[in-house]
């Protein structure tokens, strides 16, 4: 499965590209070079971004999105590795980094990079020959903590305390603050990111200011497990939140899910400032009738709905309406545009794959009938969906607004 993000710029000439094949129109993600554009009149410094190990395959779209939404330029100091949690940037201003990683759901945290050697001895003398430097972070008035990790080894906090002590050099003046304090310092060992053979020595040592934090709060908040109102393909909140930023909502976009079923990605999506839509044509899941997906559950409460998952997060006023439609027929107006379409179509596994329609041949519903009439659904194929997808998005989609949904692929091909 491919997450893929469309800007509409190419989507407006959609039509023109109809006969190329599909890999023209799902590209790889790679970091861009026009970012890393150095001016002289810029001081710039070196960050470390210290990525959670999950969903790997994701953090250059996430990042590279973030950096275009924001206009923040920043220089990659060396090639990111996929599998390795550490990126040597460079920012030319703290605000930049700090703007980038508070939006982001794949980051830990960022640190403006004090040293970094291929080992402990070689850093504390790199340390130790800088630390004049840092004098304004050690000032009296301003309370300070040293944070110890290791990552691919388990140390104890014995040992973890000892490591600690070895920075003794530093000439710090003020208390310590275990909680909340004013300058934070971070020493990390990196043992790389295998579990068998792992070496009696870092690869790299790092160690530096803490600058900010990622939103990893949020995967706590928007936990499946305390959401009120769930279904079987409810997306993962981490996924939903990657989702959104690729798609770059922000405060004021107008966001639609046409597959919204049990509307995570409009959580996720709200959460960052988007006035949410959604619409399905399952109108048991809208209207929260369909079994319940836990399975201690009998049935499902009255007020399970979209909309109570909204005011469960606090975000009731983002919230505009979920409809049910076909989304294979006309449904929106001409001149409705959204600044981004955030979506998981439907692959007819766990959730079927259907659409109003009849196999019967010269099929009319009488008068008699009509009112009291349920249309009858078939298949809708998957390439059919994301053709509609694809038009759908030229046609409603702000210029420069975004397309974000998954493709599944056979890997093997």
């Amino acid at each position: 499965m491919y997450l893929k993000y469309i800007n509409t710029s190419f989507l407006s000439n959609f039509y023109k590209y109809l006969h190329l094949p599909l890999n023209n129109f799902f590209a790889p993600i790679y970091p861009v070079s026009w970012f890393a554009c150095k001016s002289m009149s810029k001081l710039w410094k070196k960050y470390l971004l210290w990525f959670a190990q999950e969903h790997v395959e994701f953090r250059y779209a996430e990042i590279e999105s973030l950096l275009s939404l924001f206009n923040i330029e920043m220089k990659y100091e060396q090639k990111p590795q996929n599998q390795e949690p550490f990126w040597l940037v460079e920012f030319s201003s703290e605000s930049d980094a700090k703007l980038l990683t508070s939006r982001s759901v794949s980051l830990r945290k960022c640190l403006e990079l004090w040293g970094h050697e291929k080992s402990i001895d070689l850093l504390h003398s790199t340390v130790r020959g800088k630390s004049g430097s840092f004098a304004a972070y050690f000032e009296p008035s301003k309370s300070f903590k040293i944070e110890v990790e290791t990552v691919g080894r388990h140390f104890t906090q014995q040992e973890k305390v000892a490591k600690l002590e070895a920075f003794d050099y530093l000439p710090i003046r003020g208390p310590v603050k275990l909680k909340d304090p004013d300058v934070c310092l971070q020493y990390i060992e990196f043992y790389g990111t295998r579990t068998v053979n792992i070496p009696t020595t870092p690869y790299e040592v790092f160690f530096g200011r803490n600058v900010a934090s990622g939103l990893r709060q949020l995967l706590k908040k928007l936990s499946l497990k305390t959401r009120k109102f769930i279904g079987n393909t409810s997306m993962d909140p981490q996924l939903s939140l990657l989702m959104a930023n690729q798609a770059q909502v922000n405060s004021g976009s107008i966001i639609l899910d046409p597959f919204v079923g049990s509307g995570s990605l409009l959580v996720a999506a709200a959460e960052f400032g988007g006035y949410v839509f959604g619409s399905d044509i399952d109108y048991l899941m809208l209207h929260g009738k369909t079994k319940p997906t836990r399975i201690k559950q009998q049935k499902r409460a009255k007020d399970e709905s979209i909309k109570a998952n909204m005011k469960q997060y606090n975000l009731g006023h983002k919230y505009i309406d979920v409809l049910i439609n076909d989304f294979s027929l006309p449904f929106w107006r001409d001149s409705m545009e959204f600044d981004a379409i955030i979506t998981d179509p439907p692959y007819g596994i766990r959730e079927a794959t259907e659409r109003v329609g009849t196999e019967k041949q010269n099929y009319i519903v009488s008068d008699e009938h009509l009112p009291t009439h349920v249309p009858a659904k078939i298949e809708y194929e998957i390439p059919s969906i994301f053709r509609h997808l694809l038009i759908f998005a030229s046609k409603h989609l702000r210029l420069g607004g975004r397309l974000v949904c998954w493709f599944p692929v056979f890997r093997e091909d």
